[in-house]
């Protein structure tokens, strides 16, 4: 049998923020358990692929990254082992365990913890040379938080995600997260300010706050929501410079969060808030607790007391019993409201939920072309907002170098990585560093997602 140093083991993260901290955790344990930890999974022992299987979309690109990485498998290379891990796990243990033969265990989303239990157990089937394995499945209830560490290995350079709950306590009816995830269980308050602490030593400038819904942090453990508290807390500490809220819900956003962002200088004026309709009667059907007067009664307030804010948010398109007349409200009150991001999903019927078997479902062309309509306008609305900072000047964290070597790549507050645009930035003073915060001048605003900016 191998060394436990000599094993080495590639982590493959999909879908959402919270999965990757979920991974960045499993990395260290396996890490200080011995295992070696790299990124090519053709050199590797062991691949754990952490999946997302929140919407179709999401089951087959997990599908497809078990396969490939099972080729490595089957065509004589290193690679021994593939750990099924998350959410995939979580909703269909059997049906991996018995349609593909290529995986050979699976920890559901209460069982990350047990990742070193795992790779273990499954070198000692292989020393006692029985040629007929078991496969290992560790999966039970979802929920709770015992997997999470304060000091993780972070994947991000120059920010990090800070994890401050796990689960939903909305049960709407396109939703399998609280199946997948369990009801919402705040992070204790020491633990998250102990994390970031870690993450502040180590260099990191950004925080990015992340749940199911952030603006429901503490009202299981505190029976009151803490958020504003655990921002002003997390803005204490030496060496963070920006802290960014993400997921929120609007009737989450109230006064005392509203006054916290916009007093406090470390808290970006930065608001996620997926909406998923601008129709009341599709918002009733879809269980949330939004109505197209809270939302525009919140918008309001939130850009009378913080102007400079931007204000992203996600809708669903398709939802079973969508009119065309829904889909136009929607499109106007999207107008009406002018978020400054604009994301879209199409419904996907999901096993579980209420909306899976729901009359009047919308016919995939029609759903398709909402899609693209929906697209088209948050085309015109990123357009619009990057060409409303053209010669503003703003601080801008630096994530990357572009492949010309000319510019560099980073965000405002205003961007959240991945999903926002970027700043590409000329410096005029020499050479920048991964994580630095300069000072930029915007000069171009000429694409319609992304900006130039030269530094001052």
């Amino acid at each position: 049998m191998k060394n436990v140093s000599d094993i080495k083991i590639t982590l493959i993260s999909l879908g959402c923020s919270k999965n990757l901290v979920d991974c960045e955790c499993m990395s260290r344990m396996l890490r200080d358990y011995g295992y070696s930890i790299i990124d090519d999974v053709s050199d590797s022992d062991v691949a754990v692929i952490n999946t997302c299987g929140f919407i179709e979309s999401a089951k087959s690109e997990a599908i497809d990254t078990i396969l490939r990485c099972a080729d490595y498998k089957t065509q004589g290379g290193r690679l021994k082992y593939i750990i099924v891990t998350g959410c995939l796990s979580q909703r269909y243990p059997e049906d991996i365990l018995k349609e593909m033969p290529e995986v050979d265990a699976i920890l559901g989303t209460s069982h990350y913890q047990d990742i070193c239990r795992v790779v273990t157990e499954l070198f000692a089937q292989d020393n006692s040379g029985d040629c007929t394995q078991a496969k290992i499945s560790y999966v039970s209830d979802p929920g709770g938080l015992k997997h999470l560490l304060t000091d993780r290995d972070i994947s991000t350079g120059s920010y990090a995600w800070l994890k401050i709950g796990e689960g939903c306590l909305h049960r709407c009816a396109f939703c399998a997260i609280p199946l997948i995830r369990g009801s919402f269980v705040s992070r204790p308050f020491e633990d998250i300010i102990s994390e970031a602490e870690i993450i502040a030593s180590k260099g990191i400038k950004e925080l990015i706050l992340a749940a199911q819904d952030t603006t429901n942090y503490g009202v299981d453990l505190y029976h009151e929501r803490r958020l504003p508290q655990l921002l002003r807390a997390l803005s204490g500490i030496e060496g963070i410079r920006v802290i960014r809220v993400m997921y929120g819900y609007m009737d989450g956003i109230d006064d005392s969060l509203i006054s916290e962002i916009a007093t406090n200088p470390k808290v970006a004026s930065y608001l996620d808030i997926p909406i998923q309709h601008g129709c009341n009667k599709i918002l009733k059907a879809m269980y949330r607790k939004d109505t197209v007067e809270l939302i525009t009664e919140r918008l309001e307030k939130i850009r009378k007391a913080i102007p400079d804010i931007i204000v992203r948010t996600t809708v669903m398109v398709g939802f079973p019993g969508e009119t065309q007349e829904d889909f136009e409200e929607l499109k106007s009150n999207l107008i009406k409201w002018r978020f400054d991001r604009l994301g879209c999903f199409i419904f996907s019927p999901e096993e579980g939920t209420r909306a899976f078997d729901m009359p009047n479902q919308v016919d995939a062309d029609i759903k398709q072309q909402r899609y693209d309509e929906i697209y088209e306008l948050s085309r015109k609305i990123s357009e619009d907002s990057v060409k409303s900072r053209l010669g503003t000047e703003i601080y801008v964290i630096i994530d990357s170098v572009a492949d010309d070597g000319i510019f560099y790549i980073g965000r405002s507050y205003g961007e959240s990585p991945e999903v926002d645009p970027s700043v590409y930035v000329i410096s005029q003073d020499g050479e920048l560093n991964i994580g630095d915060m300069v000072k930029v001048r915007i000069v171009d605003c000429s694409d319609e997602y992304d900006m130039t900016g030269v530094t001052i």
